[in-house]
């Protein structure tokens, strides 16, 4: 599946997530990520953030596709972090 995962939590976790999602994910910009996981490593994925955040200051949003073929992607102005394909 592939995802996009967008966070706004207290500046004192920003790091945490931010190294942790790097893991899994491609960074975009600022508390975005996105990238293809399988269902193992999606569930590993949202357990850990679960015990990062505090549920009621925090928030984090998972958009998830089946494919990356199912949105389109555009960027408007400077791209923060390209992604890029390894063959």
């Amino acid at each position: 599946m592939y995802l996009i995962i967008v966070y706004d939590v207290e500046v004192k976790k920003v790091n945490k997530i931010h190294k942790y999602l790097k893991r899994y994910l491609n960074w975009i910009q600022n508390s975005v990520f996105e990238g293809e996981v399988g269902l193992a490593d999606y569930v590993s994925i949202k357990k850990q953030l679960n015990k990062i955040i505090k549920k009621d200051i925090d928030s984090i949003i998972i958009f998830k596709f089946s494919r990356r073929s199912y949105y389109e992607r555009e960027v408007i102005g400077a791209e923060k972090n390209r992604l890029t394909s390894i063959i």
